[in-house]
């Protein structure tokens, strides 16, 4: 975990709906996590519909997102897997039990955490980022960064619904997006540590994480996963056509592994 005194700082003021959110609710919490470059208001509505079941629910802003770009550009894979484990820590504390739901990068944490910590009682992911990257992919990455580019253009609002849109960077941070490679790496090597129930949602058109890291999701856990196949929503499912029908599930899921 990175040290309070390491933390990249801040220096820009959070976006307008980029605020972390939290709810007390029952002795049941759900950690929620956002994806790489989005913030909390991708999972924003999700977050609500789990506070308006009665759990408790807590919903972090990662370091370097929801700001300005600038601000993610000296982030890595331990300052964010540090502030998701800070949060399901602090979670835990105050409950009884706890599931995880995240989105895209967020499911890569979630899963990171699941395999540290066998209590978690389920989880719950929309296009997770699991499958490792090619190498090839980012060797280009890393020449981008030779010739001098830090930020590429950005992969956030991979959104099907017209005229909604995700609070995402415009940008992506080549640097950390390769340290992102590295704790999918780790991610996808311990997938058998993960015994809890997974609720899986997929899009069938996702232009920014490709289905293959649902493939190895499900193939890679060891506990019960059912997949569920969203085929009106691109990535940011969350805030796209299937929103409805995710909220209703992960509700539904959450509600059947905590008590």
């Amino acid at each position: 975990m990175t040290s309070a005194d390491s933390m990249p700082r801040v220096t820009a003021p959070i976006l307008p709906g980029a605020e972390p959110f939290s709810h007390s609710g029952s002795s049941s919490g759900v950690l929620v996590l956002h994806g790489f470059t989005g913030n909390p208001q991708s999972m924003r509505p999700l977050a609500e519909a789990l506070a308006e079941a009665g759990f408790t629910v807590d919903l972090p802003l990662l370091p370097g997102h929801g700001t300005a770009v600038e601000d993610m550009l000296p982030t890595r894979w331990p300052d964010w897997s540090g502030a998701a484990e800070s949060a399901y820590t602090k979670l835990a504390a105050t409950c009884d039990e706890v599931a995880v739901v995240a989105l895209s990068m967020g499911g890569t944490l979630a899963c990171w955490l699941a395999e540290r910590h066998p209590e978690i009682k389920g989880l719950a992911v929309v296009n997770p980022f699991i499958d490792p990257p090619a190498e090839s992919f980012r060797d280009v990455l890393r020449g981008l960064l030779e010739a001098g580019t830090s930020v590429a253009p950005g992969v956030g609002s991979d959104i099907a619904k017209e005229g909604m849109a995700e609070s995402a960077y415009a940008g992506t941070p080549v640097a950390a997006v390769l340290s992102l490679f590295e704790g999918i790496d780790v991610v996808a090597a311990h997938l058998g540590a993960i015994s809890c129930p997974v609720l899986l949602l997929s899009s069938r058109q996702d232009h920014v994480v490709p289905s293959s890291s649902g493939d190895v999701l499900e193939a890679g856990v060891a506990g019960p996963i059912e997949r569920v196949w969203l085929e009106n929503s691109f990535h940011v499912a969350t805030l796209d056509n299937d929103a409805d029908e995710v909220n209703a599930r992960v509700v539904t899921f959450a509600s059947g592994v905590l008590r």
